[in-house]
């Protein structure tokens, strides 16, 4: 009987650990996204095992005896905790990834795929942003913790592959969005936080007031989509240097676009409005998925309407078990 291949994905529970199990569960038995014959897939989440910690990171290994690792854990947070906690986030991040990368190594683990941040690249950086510039400056000051153990990661694939031959590599996704993510109003990205502000000022029939003028422009990739390139990933890319994983420049969304989709999906029909006196951040910070599209071939992104939609719908349907943050209910 042929030996069983042990897929391990770590941070299982959260936004992309769930889109991949979703994909996994759904997409025909064999197919290019989909679950393998005698392949069993494992997410774990921070609850099983504290990744900061050598030994509990070595238990989990020897529990499942992983071929191959998605990993996904990481201490994430907010710019307002990004800046206010910049040790513990730089800290805390080397800790889990060390621990998974050298745990892989020592069990032989197959393939290992870590998921990085377009954080990791250099503040002052000519766009679109692509492979070769993640360590040709300094990352921004507020993601200064989080950014630099990211880019580690990629140091450290590299070391692994040249001095023992692991089949290390990193993916870098631009802004992810999809049920499951984390829609705390204090804690949120873009679009969730956008989401649940919109419902809430239905639900309470107060105004809906956006922050900046809606006119930043962004990538986003639905989280279902990103989990089939992280399955093609593990199928097929055997390549040690990072690949961005996103739409293409042409596909920028500005934050009215979201807004606006947003106000119709939620079916808001009160006072909505921009507040400019608050920052904008960045204007547009465009990813280049040229060598992605390059690998491929032909790979059909479910249009933004259509996942925000899927998006808003279940955030509506499981709001009492959504990540919503204390203050909202």
């Amino acid at each position: 009987m042929a030996q069983e291949n042990v897929v391990l994905v770590t941070g299982g529970s959260g936004l992309v650990g769930k889109a991949i199990q979703h994909i996994i569960e759904t997409e025909p038995l064999g197919s290019r996204f989909g679950k393998k014959e005698n392949e069993r897939w494992i997410f774990v989440g921070s609850s099983e095992a504290d990744l900061r910690d050598p030994g509990q990171t070595q238990r989990l290994y020897e529990k499942y005896k992983p071929t191959d690792v998605i990993h996904l854990a990481a201490l994430v947070g907010g710019l307002f905790k990004n800046m206010k906690y910049k040790l513990t986030f730089l800290r805390d991040n080397i800790l889990i990834n060390d621990n998974v990368l050298h745990t892989s190594y020592t069990h032989q683990t197959r393939k290992l795929i870590s998921c990085l941040s377009t954080c990791v690249f250099p503040d002052k950086v000519e766009y679109p942003l692509d492979e070769t510039k993640i360590h040709s400056g300094p990352p921004h000051e507020s993601n200064f913790g989080y950014a630099h153990a990211k880019r580690m990661v990629d140091v450290q694939n590299h070391a692994y592959k040249e001095e023992f031959g692991c089949a290390f590599t990193s993916a870098i996704p631009t802004n992810v969005f999809g049920p499951h993510d984390n829609f705390d109003l204090e804690d949120s990205h873009v679009i969730p936080g956008l989401i649940h502000k919109c419902y809430l000022a239905k639900r309470n029939n107060t105004p809906f007031v956006v922050s900046g003028t809606g006119k930043p422009l962004r990538q986003f990739i639905y989280s279902y989509d990103l989990a089939k390139l992280f399955i093609w990933m593990l199928r097929e890319y055997n390549d040690v240097e990072p690949l961005i994983l996103s739409v293409g420049e042409d596909e920028e969304v500005s934050i009215k676009q979201v807004a606006d989709a947003i106000v119709k999906a939620v079916g808001f029909q009160g006072e909505y409005s921009f507040d400019t006196t608050r920052s904008d951040g960045q204007f547009r910070k465009p990813a280049s998925n040229a060598k992605l599209l390059s690998l491929i071939g032909t790979f059909e992104f479910t249009p933004f309407d259509q996942a925000l939609n899927t998006t808003v719908q279940w955030f509506v349907d499981n709001y009492a078990g959504a990540r919503t943050g204390s203050t909202s209910r």
